[in-house]
């Protein structure tokens, strides 16, 4: 990989929940995904935040695989001052054999089901607008209504 250890930072979170790793920057204004970026002593530099959690759910293969993703990410912002999920991050992600998602680690407190289908909908992990007011919304599968499902506190 094209990647600049030196220009980033390492970070271990105990407390994330949805996310096995992520990489935070500078947002670089003008910045595009296919166009290099003239850093000229630019903002280069990025931290990449790992999980304990999911380094702790992960097998060794998923860890790496996840390790994989967050330096393409670290790869396209040292390229082109932002990075994203789109073609060239997928495409970037195959050659790499890696996912253009992470598996999540944590159980959600909260699931929407349609009702119509039963498919999933969508999963929060802490009370929001759409979890309190569930039976304002519709489904996008189905445009029927949705159903709450609340994982119990331990």
């Amino acid at each position: 990989m094209d990647v600049d250890l030196s220009l980033v930072g390492w970070r271990v979170s105990t407390r994330a929940k949805r996310r096995a790793a992520a990489v935070h920057h500078e947002r670089v204004p003008d910045a595009e995904i296919g166009v290099p970026y003239p850093w000229d002593d630019g903002p280069r530099r990025c931290t990449l935040s790992l999980t304990w959690g999911a380094f702790d759910s992960f097998d060794r293969s998923e860890w790496s695989s996840t390790l994989r993703h967050e330096l393409v990410h670290v790869e396209q912002f040292q390229r082109f001052g932002t990075t994203s999920h789109g073609p060239q991050f997928r495409e970037r992600a195959d050659d790499l054999d890696t996912e253009r998602h992470c598996r999540t680690f944590a159980e959600p407190k909260y699931r929407l089901h349609c009702a119509e289908c039963e498919s999933l909908v969508a999963r929060r992990y802490r009370d929001c607008d759409l979890v309190r007011e569930y039976d304002s919304y519709r489904s996008s599968c189905c445009d029927g209504p949705l159903e709450l499902d609340v994982t119990a506190d331990d």
